[in-house]
């Protein structure tokens, strides 16, 4: 596979059914570096004609080679792109650091360990077993499971590989197509994607990478009658849209639709760990992730001890460019995202939350860039905006409770349902609350522990469905139901 400049081209053009082609009614537009607010490269966007010409490649796939092929040989062509994306994942993760802003030391752990997901999808794709039904003697019952056919996977500005990763890796896996929509913002990664895919022989028509807008290739991609399935990750308003835009043909949908987490710190807790944890999650990819623990829960206790430790640690966080090793936190990834952090500062302070520390956008050096201040809010209660809304930008908001039950009733009023982490030495509590809290996975002494063996997905606002772990691949598929007579006889009913 080509490397380094030589692969630059290949991002003007769309990747549909195994060729490199131009937009047929898209765009060729400019990808901003975030760190700079300078343009950094150009890459293709497709319209509507394009998501037509690649769910045709990728029907065609289905009912031909793809469709066709035994499962043990969709789990070895897996496995070689697994092995070559391992190869390919330290220009992944810089390309991704510069494309997104996230500190490259976050992108490398991230990117690093994608080829052990796509592994795991490998590993599913021939046990994907059925049953067989106790009936009557004479008669015989079992279920087998069918892939649903071309998936349209649509993923996020922010973490694009990643959410490719469990998207596509499953479908495959489960023996569907796959149309990939990336984001407008940060499209360059996933055409890497496809160049890895066409680098691993991967058949034609079964991966198709069409970059674009919401509005013309989305919403083209989920209306489409071929389409038989829809997995998104991206805003509860979107997500509402599409379930009206995909209802003429009844199609599937898998939803993650972002978080409002709770971070629980019990006054028992081992505090210094908690701190460490409740900040990491706080601040990592300048707050644009979905499971971070913006809302900060701590006992009265030790409220003002976590209070004070979030100031200090604030000071510490090392702001700067994203390609630097030494920077822990990097800018927002587009303007309009740092607008909208900025606007809820703002906010914040007019609801009469106590702004102990940032806030400020970063000028000076960094001034050309969209960087924020890792941000502080206390005194804060569970009605305000800043504590209810997903704002997708580093600022923490820190409430305090007084007892167990309060700490519950905090954590569970909210719209969103997707994670939450507590941290207490106390088995009996653990275990009473994890049970009680209405998110899809809890963590308990620990925080954004994620692999691909662990379900990922949320409850109420925060989505449908899941994925990873051993059911990733049912959402992909459908069961059949196949029922047989031993003797092959069937009465008349009208004989007597």
């Amino acid at each position: 596979m080509e490397t380094g400049d030589e692969r630059r081209p290949a991002w003007k053009q769309l990747y549909i059914g195994g060729e490199w082609t131009a937009p047929v009614d898209g765009e060729i537009c400019q990808s901003i570096d975030p760190s700079t607010g300078e343009p950094w490269a150009e890459v293709a966007l497709g319209g509507p004609a394009d998501i037509d010409r690649a769910v045709e490649a990728a029907s065609d796939a289905f009912t031909g080679t793809w469709g066709r092929m035994a499962a043990w040989e969709r789990a070895a062509i897996l496995r070689r792109f697994a092995d070559l994306y391992q190869k390919e994942a330290p220009r992944l993760a810089e390309l991704e650091t510069r494309d997104v802003g996230r500190a490259i030391r976050e992108t490398r752990m991230d990117v690093g360990a994608h080829s052990q997901w796509y592994h795991w999808f490998a590993s599913l794709a021939d046990k994907c077993e059925g049953q067989t039904l106790p009936l009557e003697r004479g008669i015989h019952a079992f279920t087998t499971r069918q892939p649903l056919g071309v998936v349209g996977a649509i993923t996020p500005w922010n973490v694009p590989l990643l959410t490719a990763c469990w998207k596509v890796g499953s479908a495959l896996a489960a023996g569907c197509t796959v149309v990939l929509k990336p984001s407008e913002y940060t499209a360059v990664t996933s055409l890497e994607l496809a160049g890895i895919a066409e680098a691993a022989g991967i058949p034609p028509g079964v991966i198709n990478v069409v970059p674009g807008m919401g509005r013309g290739a989305g919403e083209r991609l989920v209306g489409h009658a071929d389409v038989a399935k829809i997995s998104f990750t991206g805003s509860g308003a979107t997500a509402r849209k599409m379930l009206a835009d995909g209802a003429g043909n009844l199609k599937r949908f898998t939803f993650e639709l972002g978080g409002k987490a709770a971070h629980i710190l019990f006054d028992d807790c081992d505090l210094d760990a908690a701190i460490n944890a409740a900040t990491s999650s706080a601040w990592a990819h300048c707050g644009q992730a979905c499971a971070l623990g913006s809302r900060v829960l701590v006992h009265r206790n030790i409220y003002d001890r976590v209070v004070e430790a979030f100031s200090m640690r604030q000071k510490s966080v090392r702001v700067g460019l994203p390609q630097d090793e030494r920077t822990h936190m990097g800018p927002q990834a587009h303007a309009a995202q740092l607008e909208k952090s900025l606007s809820y500062v703002e906010i914040g302070k007019q609801e009469g939350a106590e702004l102990v520390a940032g806030g400020k956008r970063i000028e000076g050096a960094l001034s050309g860039g969209y960087f924020i201040e890792p941000t502080v809010f206390c005194n804060a209660h569970n009605s305000m905006q800043i504590a209810r809304d997903e704002i997708f930008g580093p600022v923490a908001t820190i409430i305090p409770f007084d007892d167990e039950e309060e700490a519950l009733r905090i954590a569970n009023d909210s719209d969103y349902g997707l994670t939450a982490g507590l941290w207490t030495k106390d088995v009996g509590r653990a275990l009473r609350v994890s049970q009680e809290i209405e998110a899809g996975i809890v963590w308990v002494n620990t925080y954004r522990y994620l692999r691909w063996s662990t379900p990922y997905g949320g409850f109420k606002a925060s989505g449908w469905g899941r994925e990873n772990g051993t059911s990733a691949l049912e959402p992909y598929q459908d069961v059949r139901t196949t029922v047989m007579s031993a003797s092959g006889q069937f009465s008349n009913p009208y004989e007597n």
